[in-house]
């Protein structure tokens, strides 16, 4: 993302003009866009128009609009976002108050105002600009017949391609028919990862399974890399990390992220720094009950007797369209800031950030504990029955 102006009063009221590089972009713009805010960028609108014979036609024309937003779509996979909402502004193919939707693109600029810029946008526009934080992780997740091929980048999993080949099971004397199925799935596989990875920019890809699954699908892609002379691999061979999942199945991302040897070899990465922290937060809950709590009356009540080390919250909290609701949660965060804690945003489409979500989206871990959130939960519950 290219910051090109901000122009933001005292008040927090102003502008931001952006440009989008990355696909990775459009997702932080979906959570810098709020109904209510007003976005000026150019698209296309269909007009009509009358000749002096009386003949109506109509052509595509490219205008630049200002819409009022009414309406926000983002297709993760697609990294598509298109807004909607009234044109607000003068135009001569666009009447006053007429709808329209203006799907943003790569590369054109586009410009964003709202009547109040809280913190985490600005720390999102800052993190988004940020040429440090681009995509750097690759993993294969896999088991015998399903494989999941994803871009772990800091604000999102992207799941890249997904491979099912059936593997008929090994009969008496008669390996031949799964030995093929399996040659074909690891080829698949292959071919997968040298369509979708882009080796100048992924540090490290990471190849997780069950069992041996890892270790026979790395030797059977080196082999054939060595036959056919394919340099690519060949020469990223160092970046391939082979760590143990449960299964083949995205989830399992998680428990590969955990790893002490992958850990340390991304350690520079937000992804994996926020798979520790929920890590941490569930040993805690585990062992210190006192001392990790999640819910937003219970953290905020941490909050107030300053007790939050690290303070866990999804980022979809802050797409909430309910304005008091939102500055509720971003009151939370700064309060955190300025009690010397720390605050992780998760993002929603990250497998950590998904499993924040079961636990309300938002969680804390404590400096000392606090018995008397336990006690008043207890209460609470009671007073329920």
């Amino acid at each position: 993302m290219k910051l090109v102006r901000k122009n933001i009063e005292k008040d927090n009221a102003g502008q931001v003009t952006l440009v989008p590089e990355e696909p990775e972009d459009m997702w932080h713009t979906y959570n810098l866009v709020q109904v209510g805010d007003s976005l000026r960028a150019s698209t296309i609108r269909k007009v009509q128009t009358e000749s002096s014979t009386g003949s109506v036609g109509s052509n595509r024309v490219r205008t630049t609009l200002t819409l009022c937003v009414e309406a926000i779509d983002f297709d993760s996979q697609a990294c598509q976002l298109r807004v909607k909402g009234t044109n607000i502004q003068e135009n001569e193919y666009v009447k006053m108050g007429a709808y329209h939707t203006i799907e943003l693109e790569p590369n054109r600029q586009f410009t964003l105002a709202k009547k109040q810029w809280d913190s985490v946008v600005l720390e999102r526009i800052e993190q988004a600009c940020d040429p440090a934080w681009s995509a750097d992780v690759a993993a294969v997740v896999m088991q015998e017949g399903l494989a999941h091929v994803c871009l772990v980048t800091p604000s999102m999993t992207l799941t890249r391609a997904k491979v099912e080949v059936s593997i008929p099971r090994k009969r008496k004397g008669n390996c031949s028919q799964h030995d093929r199925a399996l040659e074909r799935f690891y080829e698949q596989v292959a071919q997968a990862i040298q369509r979708h990875i882009n080796f100048d920019v992924v540090k490290c890809v990471l190849v997780a399974s069950p069992g041996f699954v890892r270790e026979q699908f790395c030797d059977y892609m080196f082999q054939q890399a060595v036959k056919t002379d394919n340099k690519m691999l060949l020469e990223n061979r160092s970046k391939f990390l082979q760590v143990h999942a449960s299964s083949g199945h995205k989830y399992s991302l998680k428990e590969a992220l955990c790893d002490p040897t992958v850990a340390s070899r991304l350690s520079d990465t937000k992804a994996a720094g926020e798979v520790k922290a929920l890590d941490d937060f569930y040993k805690m809950l585990q062992h210190e009950p006192d001392r990790a709590f999640y819910g937003l009356k219970q953290v905020e009540r941490a909050n107030e007797a300053l007790a939050i080390d690290t303070l866990l919250i999804s980022d979809e909290l802050f797409r909430h369209q309910d304005v008091a609701t939102r500055s509720r949660y971003v009151r939370l965060v700064d309060s955190v800031k300025d009690n010397a804690g720390t605050v992780r945003i998760f993002s929603s489409l990250h497998v950590s950030g998904e499993q924040l979500g079961q636990l309300t989206g938002v969680a804390a871990i404590l400096r000392f504990p606090v018995p008397e959130l336990s006690d008043q939960e207890d209460d609470s519950s009671s007073e329920e029955d």
